[in-house]
């Protein structure tokens, strides 16, 4: 017996990853490539690039180039503007707020996990150093935010 969904195939939305070091994202890109989902990937290097392609201000001025998010992976400890700033931003704007953030850093520190949360993240990782573990968590990570979870809808202005 074939059963057919009574919903549409919902297209899975856009991450942007906002990580600075070229290690990690190819870490989480190559993991995130051997999901059985297809995932657009949008990679920002800091929170001033980050913040721009949400605001779509500088080179992200053209709606086709700079499309909404579904889900935004944050690092923390970013050059210049860094991660607690960008994710106050976001939490705080009503057109961002409703993109789920998960952060994904090293630090374990207690402070940045209670600010985080105290400003709406969604999810806080501390990046595993072993590496069977960081496989798992990516896995997990991707299972969970496009596959278990329902997310918003999200303009696709």
């Amino acid at each position: 017996m074939t059963r057919i969904s009574a919903f549409p195939m919902q297209e899975t939305p856009l991450l942007l990853i906002v990580e600075d070091s070229n290690e990690d994202f190819e870490a989480l890109q190559r993991f995130l490539g051997r999901s059985t989902i297809a995932i657009a990937i949008q990679r920002c290097v800091n929170g001033e690039q980050a913040l721009a392609f949400l605001y779509r201000t500088g080179s992200y001025v053209e709606r086709e180039k700079s499309p909404r998010p579904g889900l935004i992976v944050l690092d923390l400890n970013l050059p210049g503007t860094d991660g607690r700033e960008v994710l106050r931003r976001i939490k705080q704007d009503d057109n961002l707020k409703m993109i789920p953030v998960v952060v994904f850093t090293t630090s374990n520190n207690p402070k940045d996990i209670e600010v985080c949360y105290q400003y709406g993240v969604n999810s806080y990782i501390v990046k595993p150093i072993n590496f069977t573990q960081l496989k798992r968590d990516i896995q997990m990570l991707v299972e969970y935010w496009f596959e278990v979870t329902t997310l918003p809808d999200y303009p696709k202005d």
